[in-house]
């Protein structure tokens, strides 16, 4: 390319970048904040904890159902149609959301975000994928996972001030107007590919053939990627780490600390912070750190022992002095993120014009496990429910919140036994061919 082609292919690949991970950004803002919001939709809708785990769930429940459509629909329609339609649904939903009068018109409105946002994630892998090198996607993938996660730090402390000055639901229709802006915004820049917009494909770039293509029906293709066995750890790795962890950042960790530790909504949001800034800094250093070593095994099962320890520390010392609370909040953030590598595994396994699918299939476990660990923490929650009621807010016994963190506890060694399945891809797409272990020095792999 020309010195002009160049720098204009670098303005679009990053403006295509900035559209989607500002739609990401959005994704994590409404996957997260019903935590913050916890009392007043208790309030609001007359919920006990298995009702608010519900409706916090159904966000989970359709994010988890949409997947692999999702996988697939960005390996065939593409990102730009994607993200158009998943931005437009979800503003919808959001709207709806913030007018709810009725419970179930509140979990409609979460269904539509659910819906809408659910096809971002596998959009922003599928783009990373065909406008960026392949030698960077470990850093690309934490570098979106960090940027999004800003969306998950607004709906902690962030949010918890803004509720200080406005209702909750107006907090919601704005972020609905956001996301049209940002459809219409996709609409317009978004391209599926550097040929879409008169470049060469980034493996022509780098020298190397175009990748092997074959044509036949996307179920066919689907059905390939699914019956990848080496695909399918990663999903265990989610299901049983980023579940558990979605569950609490997303929803228990606010009532727990107002329950356990009797702190008020704006000091239990300042720990939900730290978690989420840690869960954010952490997606970025172990997708670099993974890329540098040449390995990705290593960090995943690092990331899921310290995590499991962490949970064991929680049931086995319930009652912990401020600076332990910090700590633990940080350490299951920060160990919690190493589930970044899992999407780097996962794309590296499988032909690239099919890395879309198995992005969706690895990422399903996330959000199956989440829909499943919400609703159930508040049953056990429920179980052992004294009948205290504060502020029509059901308050909860730190035995009860004991019982709970034993399940989170249990899943996370799922977690665990995962990660010690991956296979080890050092860095490289093993599906065309890449030399392994015995035939490179892993630690050069990464260039």
């Amino acid at each position: 390319m020309t010195e002009f082609s160049s720098k204009r292919f670098e303005f679009m690949k990053w403006l295509i970048f900035l559209i989607l991970v500002l739609s990401y950004i959005l994704v994590y803002f409404h996957r997260m904040s019903p935590g913050i919001i916890a009392d007043e939709l208790m309030a609001s809708f007359d919920a006990d904890g298995v009702t608010l785990g519900s409706l916090a769930a159904t966000y989970f429940i359709v994010y988890a159902m949409m997947q692999i459509p999702s996988g697939v629909l960005a390996d065939t329609l593409g990102t730009r149609t994607a993200i158009v339609f998943g931005n437009t649904l979800a503003g919808v939903g959001s709207i709806l959301f913030g007018l709810a009068t009725s419970f179930s018109m509140a979990s409609c409105g979460r269904l539509l975000v659910g819906f809408g946002v659910s096809v971002v994630f596998v959009s922003i892998m599928k783009s990373n994928s065909t406008w960026f090198s392949e030698r960077r996607y470990g850093f690309m993938s934490g570098l979106t996972l960090f940027v999004g996660n800003m969306g998950s730090v607004l709906a902690a402390g962030p949010l918890a001030a803004i509720l200080g000055l406005f209702l909750w639901r107006t907090v919601f229709i704005t972020m609905g107007g956001v996301s049209l802006c940002l459809a219409g915004a996709g609409l317009l820049f978004v391209r599926n590919r550097p040929e879409d917009l008169g470049f060469p494909s980034i493996r022509e770039m780098e020298g190397k053939p175009p990748a092997v293509k074959r044509e036949q029906h996307w179920i066919r293709d689907l059905a390939g990627v699914i019956t990848v066995t080496r695909l399918w750890p990663g999903f265990w790795v989610q299901f049983g780490m980023i579940g558990g962890l979605y569950s609490f950042m997303g929803l228990w960790a606010i009532p727990y600390l107002r329950d356990m530790y009797s702190f008020d909504r704006g000091g239990a949001a300042r720990y939900l912070t730290l978690m989420l800034v840690a869960f954010a800094l952490g997606s970025l250093f172990l997708g670099w750190l993974s890329d540098r070593m040449g390995r990705r095994k290593p960090i995943l099962v690092c990331g899921t022992v310290v995590y499991v320890l962490v949970w064991g520390a929680m049931v086995t010392f319930s009652w912990a002095s401020v600076f332990m609370i910090y700590l633990y909040f940080f350490m299951l953030g920060f160990a919690g993120a190493s589930f970044v590598v899992t999407f780097a595994c996962a794309k590296e396994i499988i032909g690239p014009h099919l890395s879309g699918m198995a992005v969706s299939v690895v990422n399903t476990g996330a959000f199956l496990g989440t829909s499943l660990m919400q609703p159930l923490f508040g049953y056990i929650l429920d179980m052992g429910w004294d009948g205290k009621i504060v502020n029509n807010v059901r308050v909860y016994s730190p035995s009860d919140y004991q019982n709970a963190l034993i399940m989170m506890l249990f899943f996370g060694i799922i977690g665990v036994m995962g990660a010690l399945c991956i296979t080890e891809t050092y860095c490289k797409n093993i599906s065309d061919g890449a030399p392994g272990p015995s035939q490179v020095n892993p630690g050069l792999t990464s260039s």
